[in-house]
């Protein structure tokens, strides 16, 4: 469901035991809004940088520099004043409203899975937005207006890359062989005129927006020997095996899986050509791209999905 401007969400699935949430704040009507003069802030580790010293004269060699995670805090006011008019039932409802943040906030479901995000969501100027990272610390600060139903918390959640992505997910198919031409129908008469509608793209044609590169995650599905995908002029994955018909190779490029999996389980990413690029080098450009899926399929049956995420600096 979109979320209203400025609302919050913080979302995991479940973990055998431990639950799901789905937790939204931000705003006075979910009563968790947040407080003035800076409702959040988004802070960004410094530059793992590469320099090294010249030796014997001034200066540094620059080398290779990465950036580290983003943290995302949140000032909250948790209100539940209007929730009752007796004290002690404001104080009650107070508490009840703390567990539920303190609840979401805990993440038992991702912390106890290796390399599991949680999303954090939301809409500001009218944009949705999403990170992926973990809840890392909520903190109420109870003084005498608890137990008149108010309670201030600070809380924070970190991104795996300070990436912002959009919340609607793009994706795109790509057959083996090119759509089949519909020819001219009769009878015929002169002067011959070309009617009907227009294409708008050809296939395998894909526009990324956002700022910034974003991983793909490239699902082929059989038949087919020796699969690959090609962003023409920019690198081609490539697969030596064989998938029948009803079966599936995920190529996941997200920082947070970088997975081969044939049929969602098994991992297949020996398998990857020599030619393959690394997988966390898997990312469309943006602009205008080309996808183009090889390999050998008697039937033309086969076919992949490309899906990726808007990628963007900052909100």
């Amino acid at each position: 469901m979109p979320l209203a401007e400025g609302e919050w969400n913080l979302s995991y699935s479940s973990n055998g035991i431990y639950p799901d949430a789905n937790f939204t704040f931000g705003t006075f009507s979910s009563g968790y809004y947040l407080l003035d003069p800076t409702p959040y802030e988004i802070t960004y580790e410094d530059v793992d940088s590469g320099d090294t010293p010249n030796p014997r004269r001034d200066g540094v060699r620059l080398g290779q520099d990465f950036r580290g995670k983003a943290t995302i805090s949140f000032e909250i006011g948790v209100d539940t004043v209007d929730a009752s008019p007796t004290r002690l039932g404001r104080h009650g409802a107070n508490l009840d409203a703390l567990s539920a943040l303190e609840q979401a906030w805990d993440a038992q479901a991702v912390r106890r899975r290796f390399g599991t995000p949680a999303v954090l969501r939301t809409t500001q100027g009218g944009r949705a937005r999403r990170f992926y990272g973990r809840p890392r610390k909520a903190a109420p600060a109870p003084s005498r207006l608890t137990r008149q139903g108010y309670t201030a918390v600070v809380a924070t959640f970190v991104s795996v890359d300070g990436i912002a992505y959009d919340d609607v997910e793009q994706v795109a198919t790509v057959t083996m062989n090119p759509a089949p031409h519909r020819g001219l129908k009769g009878p015929l008469t002169t002067p011959l005129k070309m009617t009907g509608q227009g294409a708008t793209k050809v296939p395998g044609e894909i526009l990324v927006k956002g700022t910034r590169p974003t991983p793909a995650v490239i699902t082929i599905y059989g038949p087919v020997t020796k699969p690959s995908c090609e962003l023409v002029g920019k690198w081609t994955v490539g697969l030596d095996l064989t998938l029948a018909a009803g079966e599936r190779v995920v190529i996941d490029s997200r920082s947070w899986a970088l997975t081969v999996l044939r049929n969602g389980s098994a991992s297949v990413a020996g398998n990857l050509t020599r030619a393959s690029p690394k997988l966390p080098e898997l990312l469309l450009p943006t602009g205008r791209q080309d996808l183009v899926l090889r390999g050998s399929d008697a039937t033309g049956r086969s076919y992949m999905t490309v899906a990726w995420r808007d990628a963007y600096a900052y909100l």
